[in-house]
């Protein structure tokens, strides 16, 4: 079942992000035995949007800068690698002790040792980021968006934001802009405000076209009745979840589709990978199967990235489905944490399990 979008529009994916800095080791060490590191822009919303501006599709990112902050040249420089257009206010620092960028130090771990992840968010520009700074009518109204990824992390960064990721969701809404929301359930995010971001949260989900997320982001996030344990018995999580997505869509039965992931660690670097999509009526399971891992983070967002890719192209559920899960496999072969596809047929060679030189 096809979604259908608007049409004669300037953007088809448009995503709301904090822009930051990634740092990692090289080679995969671990952070603090490691004096060379590598320095990458990052957000989890653009690794979702990379999927479509790699392939030719026309992206917009809203944002927010430090005003004059080599960083923020840095970041901008780099989405504009991407294909990706950026509007967003330019914030003054404020003074060494004011705003800057989010800072994310990860190792990308090594056989039986995990990666480990350290976030730095203290004076965060993107927690400033508010419906004022933006003209919702020019671009949803004049130059037109066929899909907003929204994501739960940016919703829930600071009141700021999540106001910000309801007013976008009710603008896409009036204009006719499909909506995808990734719930992305983040403890430390959510500690405090529990009761504003399930209201937010339940509202936004209220008016999504796509929900994604995993058995603890719809039970948190909306408080939707879990399925029963399944441990690590893959059937029996493919069982749960199915159970209670049906429970989702009696609460949200706008949604047309509904996705998650599935992994299984074997070590740092072997993953049984797997997805699920409901589509109207119509279950697409992907049993998992192994794939090879440079680093992992970045696998669920092309997950999702290229979901929204095959919708855009108006592609049929299954079709959808395969690439989304052969663009989060993709993603894990890159030492950034988004997937830079060079065409079509390098994400369905992935998915068909050809890894034969190409000539």
């Amino acid at each position: 079942m096809n979604i259908q979008l608007k049409s004669n529009c300037k953007y088809a994916l448009l995503v709301p992000t904090s822009m930051g800095l990634r740092i990692t080791p090289e080679s995969g060490q671990p952070v603090h035995s490691s004096d060379l590191f590598h320095l990458q822009a990052t957000s989890a919303e653009t690794n979702v949007a990379s999927i479509a501006s790699y392939l030719g599709m026309p992206v917009k990112v809203l944002t927010t800068f430090v005003k004059g902050s080599p960083f923020a040249h840095f970041i901008k420089a780099n989405l504009r690698s991407r294909g990706m257009d950026f509007e967003g206010p330019e914030v003054e620092q404020g003074g060494p002790w004011g705003y800057r960028h989010q800072i994310n130090v990860a190792d990308s771990g090594y056989g039986s040792r995990g990666p480990r992840v350290w976030n730095d968010r203290a004076g965060e520009v993107g927690r400033t980021l508010n419906v004022k700074d933006f003209d919702l009518d020019r671009i949803f109204g004049e130059e037109g968006v066929q899909i907003i990824h929204l994501s739960g992390l940016i919703g829930a960064l600071s009141p700021e934001t999540s106001r910000f990721c309801l007013e976008l969701a009710r603008a896409a809404k009036k204009h006719g802009t499909r909506i995808s929301f990734d719930l992305n359930y983040r403890a430390s995010f959510w500690k405090g405000r529990e009761q504003e971001l399930h209201e937010i949260f339940s509202e936004i989900a209220s008016y999504a076209d796509i929900l994604i997320g995993n058995e603890e982001d719809f039970q948190l996030c909306l408080g939707i009745e879990g399925p029963e344990a399944g441990g690590k018995d893959i059937a029996a999580k493919i069982d749960g979840f199915k159970e209670m997505i049906r429970r989702v869509r009696k609460q949200y039965p706008n949604a047309r589709m509904y996705g998650t992931t599935l992994r299984q660690v074997n070590n740092t670097n072997s993953h049984n990978w797997g997805a699920i999509l409901l589509d109207g009526e119509e279950w697409h399971v992907i049993q998992p199967r192994e794939i090879h891992v440079l680093d992992r983070i970045g696998g669920g967002d092309g997950f999702v990235g290229g979901l929204l890719y095959g919708i855009l192209k108006g592609w049929d559920g299954e079709r959808c489905a395969q690439f989304g899960w052969a663009s989060g496999a993709l993603a894990t072969t890159f030492l950034t944490d988004y997937a830079q596809p060079a065409d079509e047929e390098q994400v369905w060679s992935i998915w068909e399990g050809n890894a034969r030189v190409k000539r």
